[in-house]
């Protein structure tokens, strides 16, 4: 696991908001945080560190967030902050501009710069979301473009911010099962991911090293292939006609990235789907779906390539692998 949680029903009721009011301190600039619901505080959240790179989801009740002009002259990390939003709504004041931000949206304030964080009037429902703050310093774009985004409203549902909304809510789903070693390099993944949506967002790609936008593209493909790989004819030539690039190309730059493992593309889109159908194999809820129908799913309509692949890869038929996956949870 990587990161630490708070449960604001692991402490003492009269202690609730103020241990969470310091657990946020450590992982943004500080601030001052008032609550309707102080005396019967409600929060989770956890605090993962990348590398330079500190991304917090949580679900909190409402709770208002004030950056002061003394508070900015007392102390400023220079960092950029990213706000997703997933459920509920928030308004957000920053630089002379002010909005209501609900699901999918996000925006991103300066740490040298006041700002007010609000929810809507009379909310009661916890907001959740993501934060993330990382280092000025990280970013290719210069200071003066990003200073067009602060206090916009933007849209965490398409392009590369569909894929930045997907990498941040996957960190949370998959904390559990990464390692403090994994910690770096997705902290390296996720400022390419932040380089590439502000670079897209301010039409300023030119001012990306050419490395971070190979490993955004890289990032870009890998999203893709997971969610085609129901799809049996997703082969090589079919991804890169998708992201108008080059067949060779494609493969230098899974060869080239770590990430990938090291593996040819077809080798991972074969992994991918393996991974995916052994996990529904050992689901009990699924236990009545055939076998043919799960590997069908994951884009292996084919029974004799797909239980030859899977033996090849798990030491066992996918009956063999089901039987006994489902008999160890009895």
């Amino acid at each position: 696991m990587i990161g630490t949680v708070f449960r604001s029903q692991d402490v003492p009721a009269e202690h609730r908001f103020d241990y969470w009011r310091e657990l946020v301190h450590r992982a943004i600039a500080p601030s001052d945080i008032t609550s309707d619901y102080a005396a019967d505080f409600w929060a989770e959240q956890r605090l993962l560190e990348l590398g330079p790179v500190m991304v917090w989801p949580v679900s909190v009740l409402p709770s208002r967030f004030r950056r002061t002009e003394k508070l900015v002259r007392q102390s400023d990390p220079e960092m950029y902050h990213l706000s997703l939003v997933l459920g509920g709504g928030l308004g957000f004041d920053h630089v002379g501009r002010s909005d209501l931000y609900g699901p999918r949206d996000l925006w991103v304030s300066d740490t040298s710069k006041p700002y007010e964080v609000r929810p809507p009037d009379g909310a009661r429902r916890p907001v959740t979301g993501v934060g993330v703050d990382f280092p000025k310093a990280l970013m290719p774009v210069s200071p003066d473009q990003v200073r067009e985004l602060l206090g916009r409203r933007l849209s965490g549902r398409e392009g590369t911010g569909a894929l930045l909304t997907g990498f941040l809510t996957g960190l949370d789903r998959q904390s559990d099962a990464l390692r403090p070693s994994d910690a770096p390099r997705l902290g390296t993944v996720l400022i390419d991911l932040l380089s590439a949506w502000f670079a897209q967002v301010l039409d300023a790609e030119d001012a990306l090293p050419p490395e971070t936008r190979q490993r955004a593209m890289t990032a870009h493909i890998r999203a893709f292939i997971r969610q085609n790989l129901h799809d049996p004819e997703l082969t090589p030539p079919v991804i890169a006609a998708a992201h108008h690039i080059s067949l060779s190309y494609l493969h230098r730059l899974f060869k080239d990235h770590a990430q990938a493992g090291g593996e040819t593309v077809a080798a991972w889109i074969r992994t991918q789907r393996l991974e995916g159908a052994r996990r529904d194999l050992a689901d009990r809820t699924l236990r009545a779906t055939p076998i043919h129908a799960i590997a069908t799913r994951w884009g292996l309509p084919r029974a004799s390539d797909f239980t030859r692949a899977f033996r090849t890869a798990y030491g066992l038929t996918p009956r063999e692998y089901r039987l006994q996956a489902l008999s160890s949870q009895q």
